[in-house]
């Protein structure tokens, strides 16, 4: 969310209010190359992005990004569940995720806020890293103390500090990723948080899923909180970025810059309500359909061993290799035409779940629809942070992209609230072709964005796509 007429280097982008500089030519080439070795050099380009250093540091920033996020959904849902704990009371705990929606209010202090000593010593976003981290470890733990049955009170307080604590680590990590990688490395970033993200989901869903019938879900609990371990150690071991702004001087000096500042960049921005309506809607289908996939398994008929060996192990795999391959994509064909293909993949693949709906009980239709559908929304999903990384100012990043995803986390919570409702009076055929219609307006939001795009940047800084 940079100024008008401050662009990113090599990077497409929404058009500020001014055209964009010409940024993006690359330098004259005089002597034709072989069209077969230029793709290749192409190619092989866009995969050296992920031999450095600091994309070790994003994946394992992923990882503990991704540790804690179960603990406030599904983990504690089963859990609950697996105590006899009533569905109107499960229901009701859902709420406890709301952290992750709101985190945007509290954004304009992880940015600008030093926190005394640890600033001094770590920088500004491996400090508050370590802090939100401790914090996941010290609530985890509680959590492990508490009990849904006897003490419900308990459990929801520490599953609502959980998730504090994620969504303040997620605000500090995004930024961190933003400020300490080049522009043209955002895509390949992107694919690798996404990468340390769903193997954490995955480590801490196996865990939760076939552990507890060995040991109390207390130790369970307790061993899901060491690997907070890894967020803190790779912290205190990252380079902290060098572009965090300084704290303002005064109370109102400190207003302006951490509050205002940030959300006023965003405003210059031609077409920012669009750009909001975009975050919201751009994976609201692939939401919508998520929300409601584990019911959907149960009422085929598939047991918990079968979902767990699909979704944990096809279904992993496939992500990895979609969160992979958008980056490859975005960083050879650019973001807005990676969007866009992701868009259109995630929504048709959800089409398998209706051929799974008319099949009932195949494993071999549940391997093909979760495998593709995982491949693709993790594609499609790397883009989609790498635009909205985009449009974030370095130094400002935290608050901006808090903004953004906050909506993002709208659109998988409160508007997939009535997925449940429209599976009832509709079904499950119906439901998923729904939800693949459902993803037509963010594609439509998206095509806006684009042509704004390639309208008001000039055709010598426009890039391929």
């Amino acid at each position: 969310m940079r100024p008008a007429g401050r662009p990113r280097r090599g990077r497409d982008h929404l058009p500020c209010r001014r055209p964009a500089r010409d940024a993006a030519q690359g330098p004259d080439v005089s002597v034709e190359q072989p069209a077969a070795a230029t793709a290749w050099q192409r190619w092989r380009q866009a995969l050296e992005v992920y031999r450095d250093r600091r994309q070790l540091v994003v994946l394992a920033m992923g990882f503990s990004s991704g540790m804690p996020f179960l603990l406030s959904g599904s983990v504690l849902s089963y859990w609950m569940a697996t105590e006899k704990v009533d569905l109107t009371t499960i229901g009701i705990f859902g709420l406890v995720g709301l952290p992750y929606a709101l985190k945007f209010a509290w954004a304009p202090l992880v940015d600008r806020l030093p926190l005394a000593r640890l600033d001094r010593q770590l920088g500004r976003r491996r400090s508050w890293m370590l802090v939100a981290q401790v914090g996941i470890l010290i609530s985890t733990l509680l959590l492990a103390l508490s009990n849904p049955v006897e003490g419900p009170g308990l459990t929801a307080f520490a599953a609502v500090l959980v998730a504090f604590f994620s969504a303040t680590q997620d605000i500090a990590v995004d930024a961190y990723r933003i400020e300490i990688l080049d522009d043209d490395e955002q895509g390949a970033g992107a694919a690798t948080t996404q990468l340390g993200y769903r193997i954490a989901l995955w480590i801490v869903d196996a865990l939760a899923l076939l552990l507890p019938s060995l040991v109390s879900w207390p130790v369970v609990l307790s061993m899901i909180a060491a690997l907070a371990l890894v967020g803190i150690v790779t912290t205190f071991v990252a380079d902290e970025p060098q572009s965090a702004l300084p704290p303002a001087p005064t109370a109102t000096g400190w207003l302006k810059e951490a509050v205002i500042r940030p959300f006023a960049e965003f405003l210059a921005y031609r077409g920012w309500v669009v750009i909001l309506l975009f975050a919201l809607l751009y994976k609201y289908g692939d939401a919508l359909g998520g929300s409601m996939a584990r019911p959907f398994y149960v009422q085929m008929g598939f047991t918990g061993p079968e979902i767990f060996g699909v979704t944990k192990s096809f279904g992993v795999a496939t992500t990895i290799l979609g969160g992979l391959a958008g980056g490859v994509l975005v960083a050879r064909y650019g973001i807005f035409k990676s969007l866009f293909i992701g868009g259109i993949l995630q929504a048709v693949t959800n089409l398998l779940f209706s051929w799974q709906a008319e099949a009932g009980h195949d494993i071999v239709v549940l391997t093909i629809a979760i495998s593709a559908d995982n491949f693709t929304g993790a594609l499609g999903g790397v883009a989609f942070i790498a635009y909205l990384s985009s449009l974030c100012t370095k130094g400002m990043a935290g608050t901006q992209y808090a903004l953004l995803t906050s909506l993002m986390a709208f659109g998988r919570t409160a508007l997939s609230a009535g997925g449940g409702w429209l599976a009832a009076h509709t079904g499950w055929t119906v439901f998923w072709i729904l939800t693949t219609l459902l993803a037509i307006p963010g594609l439509l939001l998206l095509l806006w964005l684009w042509h704004a795009t390639q309208k008001e940047t000039p055709p010598s800084s426009a890039k391929e796509g």
